[in-house]
């Protein structure tokens, strides 16, 4: 069994109009490689400023979402908008990813678990000011491949992964505006080390750089890794660029055969205290 999955990345700005033109047209150009699912990285139809990206918080029933609900029904491919500040009929906001079927309707949405607040590289960064953190990991099944679904900062705790591989996932999707400070030191060694340790393929689209106006500097290098933590695909520092990229579900069974790490971890003796013993 065979996945073929769309990696994209662009450099996203505060103008939801310019991205959603951007991701209208990937969705759209991609579409000609056949994918089974395209995803979108994080906060790529509003990048800026924690007061202008709540601004932009949109509904679940907005036509920008509905722009991408037609997108996905014409390519006929499932897709995943790996982050958008969605406010709720309360008036909260969340960082949400949203599946897309390949019918064009909403098959399900995640809410970002682990909130960005940190300092890096002189800036503060305060993610919880601007939204609510979720509390539900999500798993979803598409053409019969079970994908554990995640955003950007989640993917330095590794706890929510290993539940992930242990619920089924053979998939882990990574969408991502990683911060550029970070990005040379810790992406790829994240997203591969999430991929050695549950013998699952990774794949994270990117934002890059930023498009002028407040938007904070991004990585890019939109990766896709295989289970054996070897990097199948690397957008680099493209402004704009997509690839669709096969994953050979085989190849999770094969590591996990020959590593079963899964098998052999104990979740019952780590929860317990550690023992601890001073010595003089």
């Amino acid at each position: 069994m065979t996945l073929r999955v769309a990696l994209t990345q662009w450099a996203a700005g505060g103008e939801v109009s310019e991205n959603l033109a951007t991701a209208l047209a990937l969705i759209e150009e991609a579409a000609a490689m056949s994918p089974d699912l395209v995803l979108l990285p994080e906060n790529s139809l509003c990048l800026g400023t924690n007061e202008q990206m709540r601004g932009a918080a949109l509904h679940v029933d907005s036509v920008e979402i509905a722009a991408l609900r037609e997108a996905a029904r014409k390519a006929g491919a499932a897709v995943v908008l790996g982050g958008f500040k969605r406010r709720d009929d309360s008036g909260g906001v969340f960082n949400t990813a949203i599946v897309i079927g390949e019918d064009g309707e909403v098959a399900a949405l995640y809410d970002k678990i682990h909130l960005f607040d940190a300092t890096v590289g002189g800036r503060t960064f305060s993610a919880s000011s601007v939204e609510q953190a979720g509390d539900c990991p999500l798993l979803v099944e598409i053409m019969g491949v079970r994908i554990g679904v995640t955003i950007c900062y989640d993917v330095r705790f590794p706890e929510l992964y290993r539940r992930l591989a242990r619920a089924g996932a053979e998939v882990l999707l990574v969408p991502s505006a990683f911060v550029r400070t970070t990005g040379g030191a810790h992406w790829e060694v994240l997203l591969r080390a999430r991929a050695i340790e549950n013998s699952a393929f990774v794949v994270a689209s990117a934002t890059v750089g930023a498009a002028g106006g407040p938007a904070f500097p991004t990585y890019g290098h939109a990766l896709a890794v295989d289970p054996w933590g070897r990097v199948l695909a690397d957008l680099g520092e493209a402004q704009r660029a997509w690839q669709v990229v096969e994953l050979d579900l085989g190849e999770v069974e094969r590591v996990r055969t020959a590593l079963p790490a899964l098998r052999s971890a104990r979740p019952d003796v780590y929860a317990r205290e550690p023992v601890f013993v001073h010595v003089s």
